[in-house]
């Protein structure tokens, strides 16, 4: 009993101390451990744009390099408008049909932006890929800028055919490998014949992506780009390279602003439905159940303080769908509350006394709680993995909701009942459990 009421007691405290976490971006913002929730585009406000690519003269088996490598120079335009938090992401329509022949579709959400025209201007124009050679002039430092380091050189993507991942048959290290066409291949050769020692860098939209040394003159239009790489560092710098050099078109088919008056709105109102809805909640499960159902309302606060915390420090971007998965993980975590309660009920029908009612409740309400919690688990999977990203924001809240509901209401409640040291069989006791 003394290690219930330890445990108890130590349960409160840790609820208390997240639910302070939970509130500190709001009345101390200075403080190193304010962490504020991450809002979506719909409670923040800004541009929501939905692009389709077309993937018709690309193999099949390049598709998902091609779109990763146009999300990576989507990406690259995104941050320079300076948006905070934006998000680019690759769609597929048709669930029947083969990775290949799916429709391609790149979402881009930019919050807090105001001029969505320039915005769609930025982001449809092409990828600029070009190759600038070192300027001898000038001393590279830490605070200059390398657009001004490196000279024009007249080579640019339009030359380049490919780029493709090799690794050396000696020591298996990652490098690239570069193919230009004809005329590229010409004017490549003159390059590098006349600047050997000195770095070629290759920028991409007026950003350095990399900044090789050239070894010796190359005539054949065949490059290779050698050093310290990762795996996945090379596989990176291809899929830019191939991005600036062969950039998948894409088409704007929907576009959406919303103001950030609109998105304070929605956010007020989704956080009133669920105040209300939990205080309503609260009140049908202390008067129906009595003692119970009050260890069920503060078992439950710990629940809401911690499902809060989680979604900051993971962190989870809250739409308005999200908080409607956050509000609907809630009530799941109530039905668990009152499924043992009834099994309580049930078992002091039959004869046993509080303690051993108790003990049956939970053990028995066991199997249907974890059947229809997995239930919705795997809906939750089902609708993130297939759904677009305002269906996703719904199932994430949703499955982290009813995950940690299944802590809740086994372990929390289960703790809360057990430490209050149920004896006798007055009618007090019997009236305060409603059993």
């Amino acid at each position: 009993m003394v290690k219930y009421r330890i445990i108890a007691i130590l349960l409160l405290i840790a609820g208390l101390a997240i639910g302070y976490f939970d509130a500190l971006h709001v009345f101390k913002p200075e403080s190193i451990f304010s962490l504020p929730f991450k809002l979506g585009l719909d409670l923040k406000g800004g541009a929501h744009l939905v692009y389709k690519a077309d993937i018709s003269g690309i193999d099949s088996g390049e598709v998902s390099g091609a779109m990763s490598g146009l999300r990576d120079v989507i990406e690259r335009r995104v941050n320079l408008f300076g948006v905070a938090e934006p998000l680019v992401q690759i769609e597929q329509k048709g669930i029947l049909k083969t990775a290949e022949h799916r429709e391609q579709r790149l979402i881009v959400e930019l919050p807090g932006v105001t001029d969505v025209n320039q915005a769609i201007k930025m982001i449809g124009e092409t990828p600029f890929l070009e190759f600038r050679i070192e300027n001898p002039n000038i001393e590279i430092k830490e605070d200059t800028l390398l657009t001004d380091a490196f000279l024009g050189t007249g080579l640019d993507g339009r030359y380049l055919e490919k780029a493709t991942v090799e690794f050396n048959q000696t020591t298996f290290e990652p490098y690239v490998s570069l193919e230009f066409n004809s005329e590229g291949g010409d004017l490549f050769a003159k390059i590098t014949k006349e600047n050997i020692g000195k770095r070629l860098a290759i920028f991409l939209d007026g950003a350095p992506i990399s900044t090789p040394v050239i070894r010796e003159e190359i005539p054949n239009g065949k490059a290779q780009i050698t050093g310290q790489f990762t795996p996945q560092e090379v596989k990176t710098l291809v899929q830019r390279l191939n991005s600036g050099a062969l950039p998948v078109p894409i088409t704007l088919i929907s576009q959406q602003s919303i103001g950030p008056t609109l998105g304070e709105k929605v956010l007020f109102k989704g956080i009133n439905a669920g105040i209300y809805g939990i205080i309503l909640v609260a009140l049908f499960l202390i008067f129906w159940y009595r003692l119970p159902g009050l260890i069920a309302v503060i078992a439950l606060s710990v629940y809401v303080v911690l499902l809060l915390g989680i979604f900051k420090i993971i962190p989870v971007t809250l739409t308005a769908a999200g908080i409607a998965g956050f509000i609907l993980s809630v009530g799941m975590a109530v039905d668990a509350n009152i499924l043992i309660f009834e099994r309580m009920k049930e078992e002091r029908k039959s004869g046993k006394d509080l303690t051993a009612a108790i003990s049956e409740g939970f053990s028995r309400a066991w199997l249907s709680i974890r059947d229809s919690n997995v239930s919705s688990i795997i809906s939750a999977v089902i609708l993130y993995w297939m759904g677009t990203s305002m269906v996703k924001g719904f199932a994430l809240t949703l499955g982290i909701g009813v995950l940690v509901s299944m802590f809740s209401a086994i372990t929390v409640s289960r703790t809360f009942l057990i430490a209050l040291g149920v004896k006798g069989e007055s009618k007090l006791s019997q009236f305060l459990w409603a059993l």
